[in-house]
């Protein structure tokens, strides 16, 4: 059998290549060796899965593997997003959540995403034990599914009318309704689409209808992958444009022009907002790729910086155990204080909207207010397709630091957090580092116009690939 290697959160793999019954099995072997070692006789789950190909086999699949070593299962009784299973594993108090989901990853993946009873991303240390638990070779289980319904280990759940209630609870939804603001939203084909509709059934949907295929697009809320959503905001005169991604934990928005507002802006908004409009305080958590002007606004108000690693369960550790206002990556995911210690891409899209209507403002003039404290700026990425020798030779030239400029830019200083990140004159920077599910190294590049940014991108590439 294949070894199988997790990710940030859990396990991702192609469909009928890597991802199979027998290898989905082996993991849900390993969860539930891990839940019964560390919840006694009678641990619970919870499982979704989002819109992806074969979602509910690859749920039951699971289900019945964790039935069968025990475990009480709730199971939605739809597709999910990530944000509703770890919403119901904290209102239903169950020792972890699965979510079926590959994020945002190619239509031809699946994944297996593991969630801590906390209700965010499992711990570091968590994902490493399950990790070790895997099999060589799957067990036998024997497809007792009706059965398992019938004797109550196998249980539905209801998800999305759990998280709709919470977000009438958490946001002032007939304010957004009744502002004047005409609200869009591209749900990429993903699980947030039912919600969003039942919300706000004025808001003009994008793909929000079952099709896993994505139509040939990730579902990543990334510019190059909104173009179609963009045509729609300038057409439709929409005055802000939501788009989550397959499982709807990550977040992207378009502005009343239709031009796109990365994560780096989103989390600046809300750091502004909570504190200067909520008066709420608390330290400011972000990854090794999000923008240094993070750094700058936190100074401006008095407020803790702190930098982790990539992946949201860094980011989750700190919210456990210390008082964190906003936690974020450049990836979209983003959480906040009040909420679970989850990336939740409709949530955070609900409170820039709560934002505008609260304020007047339309979102670039709140951008402006940022641009007043900490100066304007453009951050662009993307992604080079290589093959696998290729990446770790510039992987291997980057650790040997062979590089002390990219063309005409001179490298002042360079980080290696968590990747490969050089500060470049202007306060402009550049970072290099190999996607952890897909066969891809990422450029990201900051500069103080969208020009400037990629003029540094286009440097970086050509000294890389010289």
């Amino acid at each position: 059998m294949t070894k199988i290697k997790f990710g940030t959160d859990g396990w991702r793999a192609i469909i009928a290549a890597d991802y199979t019954i027998a290898n989905l099995t082996r993991v849900a072997q390993a969860t539930a060796a891990w839940l019964k070692a560390n919840y006694g006789d009678h641990p619970t789950a919870m499982v979704g899965y989002d819109c992806r190909f074969h979602g509910p086999l690859f749920s039951r699949t699971t289900a019945n593997v964790l039935a069968s070593e025990g475990i009480k299962v709730y199971v939605s009784n739809g597709f999910s997003s990530t944000p509703m299973v770890s919403l119901s594993v904290v209102k239903c108090q169950v020792n972890a959540g699965v979510v079926i989901t590959a994020s945002h990853n190619p239509p031809e993946y699946s994944g297996f995403k593991i969630k801590g009873d906390f209700g965010g991303s499992a711990l570091p240390d968590t994902i490493a034990k399950i990790e070790a638990l895997i099999p060589e070779a799957p067990g036998d289980y024997p497809d007792r599914y009706e059965e398992f319904e019938e004797n109550g280990m196998v249980e539905y759940h209801d998800m999305a009318a759990v998280y709709i209630d919470y977000l009438k609870s958490s946001f002032d939804l007939h304010l957004i309704r009744n502002s004047g603001l005409k609200l869009g939203y591209d749900a990429m084909y993903g699980a947030g689409q039912d919600v969003f509709r039942k919300v706000f059934p004025m808001a003009t949907l994008l793909h929000a209808d079952y099709n896993p295929s994505f139509m040939g697009t990730p579902p990543e809320p990334i510019e190059k992958n909104l173009k179609e959503f963009q045509a729609l905001i300038r057409a439709e005169k929409i005055d802000i444009g939501l788009a989550t991604d397959g499982d709807a934990d990550r977040i992207g928005l378009m502005d009343e022009n239709g031009d796109f507002v990365d994560s780096h802006h989103i989390l600046l908004l809300l750091i502004h907002y909570l504190v200067k409009e909520k008066k709420l305080t608390g330290k400011v958590v972000v990854t090794f790729s999000v923008t240094p002007k993070v750094r700058k606004l936190c100074e401006y108000y008095g407020l803790e910086y702190t930098v982790t690693k990539i992946g949201f369960k860094y980011i989750a550790q700190i919210i456990l155990e210390e008082n964190v206002l906003v936690g974020g990556e450049e990836s979209g995911g983003i959480a906040v204080k009040g909420h679970i210690p989850e990336r939740d891409g409709i949530y955070i899209g609900l409170m820039v909207m709560e934002m505008m209507a609260k304020t007047g403002k339309k979102l670039t003039e709140l951008i402006l207010e940022i641009y007043d404290i900490v100066g304007s700026f453009s951050f662009q990425r993307r992604d080079l397709h290589l093959s696998g020798s290729s990446k770790q030779a510039i992987i291997a030239k980057l650790k040997l630091g062979r590089y002390d400029s990219f063309g005409d830019y001179m490298i002042l200083s360079s980080e290696m957090l968590d990747g490969f990140k050089y500060h470049l004159p202007g306060e402009q920077w550049v970072m290099i580092r190999p996607s952890g599910t897909e066969p891809v190294l990422r450029i990201y590049a900051e500069g103080a116009n969208r020009a400037a940014a990629n003029a540094i991108l286009d440097a970086t590439l050509g000294t890389i690939q010289d």
